[in-house]
């Protein structure tokens, strides 16, 4: 997209307009691929501009928030700006969850509405029978749905092309986080904050490749912010094209084929893609070097997976950092003045102010360590219904608290020395042990518990369960490890269960009756 050719009125209120102009200047050009199937810059604007004028018609109103409970699939991008259009909030959900969580999500947004995939009906039933709501149900096409009448075909979902006005305050996206304790919290994601993330690479590109000429695979799941914002509609409103696939089936065979094939410039991973890609059997055999930007977050990738691929790709890896609330990264080695500095974040981006302060708020000198505070334009509104949280979140100088202990250096490149208190990160995916804790307590067998995680060659780390078994339960013969880690897989996403099970007497605590937690991480690690 030329930023000189873009009518003002696309640089205010309602985000989706932005879209509308890329189509404007690239119509004809490639917007989606999806196994083979391929949609214009063109038809994207006029299909979403249509969706928005049927979900107006199902009586959907500026305000109102509907569920994505979706795998990775173009149909996620045409309801996501659809639903900009029709001035709906979309909010996000894990494909993996289970019935009480999206469940959880439902009542906590109030949506009335949720677009889905016949795959994921029977989970939509039990969860909208859980939370007594009867919201309208959207479900995209596939040759093995049973039409179901109750439900309104996505495809067919369309009324008069449809563009309401927004203000730039208004919340346009509401996916959902979990603290380190208590329940998951929507973020307000505004029309103004994601415009501000969406248009900053237009500005600041730091590759060799025209916003239209960008290639992106989009593998990471959608329902994520990274994925979501920058391997989707970043590309997408520049004009480049976006490559589909689904998180749930990654193969490094063909993600590298892919690359291979389309000539993919942007690719956005976890650590686990890129450790799968380096140890297949194929790795070599395929030409990688179309690869201009090559990106990783979550976890810090070995020196050797790191050193493999970037010889055969031709394309240094960079890192970077962001958070939901921040609507994805504040921070990047990609651009930095000094180039990469490999074990480091980078530097904030251009639009970032950022500090490093001490337990009192004052900032740190370079080198010394303390909390990692930001604010911009991008920094979310607050956190839905919770006035409280959301005052707790932010400095009295409007600074957003990340919770992560980091220090920079005299060239301002910044280090994430220490992750939010007791998350687990598992193959890019954020862990919360109070959510285990809380659900391995319901089991009857379960007296108390304790979620750590514990280091793992592929994943980067896994949550380990520690047990105190109810009174008269013996482990072994009346619960067994398997059996507790059978009941979190009916409960949560898969990814969330703890992969190991540890029986013990009694959970170490201090006098006030709180878990040390240090003293079983220093068992395991």
């Amino acid at each position: 997209m030329d930023l000189d050719a873009v009518d003002e009125s696309a640089l205010a209120g309602n985000v989706a307009t932005l879209f509308d102009q890329t189509a404007a200047q690239h119509g004809e050009a490639q917007a989606m691929e999806h196994h083979g199937r391929r949609w214009t810059h063109a038809e994207l604007r006029d299909w979403t501009a249509e969706l928005a004028g049927g979900l107006r018609d199902l009586g959907l109103e500026s305000g109102d928030r509907m569920l994505l409970f979706l795998p990775n699939c173009p149909q996620y991008l045409v309801a996501s700006i659809g639903a900009f259009k029709a001035g709906v909030v979309i909010s996000p959900v894990n494909p993996q969850y289970k019935r009480r969580e999206v469940a959880y999500q439902l009542e906590d947004t109030d949506a009335k509405a949720i677009v889905t995939h016949p795959a994921l009906r029977e989970t939509v039933d039990q969860a909208t029978e859980d939370a007594g709501m009867e919201p309208e149900v959207i479900t995209i096409r596939s040759e093995d749905w049973p039409r179901d009448d109750a439900d309104h075909a996505f495809e067919e979902l369309r009324g008069e092309p449809t563009v309401v006005d927004r203000d730039g305050d208004d919340v346009a996206l509401l996916p959902y986080t979990s603290g380190t304790t208590g329940d998951p919290k929507g973020v307000q994601l505004t029309h103004d904050n994601t415009r501000a993330q969406l248009l900053w690479p237009l500005v600041a590109s730091n590759v060799d490749v025209e916003p239209e000429e960008v290639r992106s695979l989009t593998w990471l799941p959608l329902y994520h912010i990274t994925g979501f914002t920058h391997t989707a509609l970043q590309p997408l409103v520049g004009g480049g094209r976006l490559y589909f696939r689904s998180a749930l089936e990654w193969d490094a065979q063909e993600c590298m084929q892919l690359i291979e094939e389309e000539g993919i410039t942007h690719f956005v991973g976890v650590t686990t893609m890129y450790a799968d890609m380096v140890d297949s059997d194929d790795f070599g055999e395929y030409d990688l070097t179309s690869l201009e930007s090559a990106s990783e977050g979550g976890a810090k990738l070995s020196t050797a997976v790191q050193e493999r691929f970037e010889e055969t790709a031709g394309v240094d890896i960079s890192e970077g950092y962001g958070l939901t609330e921040t609507h994805g990264a504040t921070h990047t080695q990609s651009g930095s003045t000094f180039g990469l500095k490999h074990g480091t974040i980078g530097q904030p981006l251009r639009m970032i102010d950022c500090k490093i302060v001490d337990e009192s708020g004052d900032e740190v000198a370079p080198g010394e360590e303390g909390e990692l505070v930001v604010r911009g334009p991008q920094v979310m509104k607050g956190y839905h219904n919770l006035p409280e949280a959301t005052e707790a979140a932010f400095t009295e100088h409007g600074y957003f608290r990340t919770g992560d202990i980091a220090r920079h250096d005299e060239n301002n490149y910044y280090e994430i020395v220490d992750r939010k208190k007791h998350m687990i990160n598992t193959a890019g995916y954020n862990v919360y042990p109070s959510e285990l804790e809380d659900l391995l307590l319901e089991h009857e067998a379960v007296a108390d518990v304790a979620v750590v995680g514990v280091p793992d060659e592929r994943r980067n780390e896994v949550p380990k369960a520690f047990v105190v078994p109810a009174e008269g339960v013996e482990p072994g013969s009346d619960v067994t490890a398997e059996a507790i880690k059978e009941f979190c897989l009916e409960e949560v996403a898969s990814y969330k269960h703890p992969r190991e099970i540890e029986f013990i007497d009694e959970l170490p605590r201090t006098t006030s009756g709180k878990i040390q937690k240090f003293k079983l991480e220093d068992d395991v690690n």
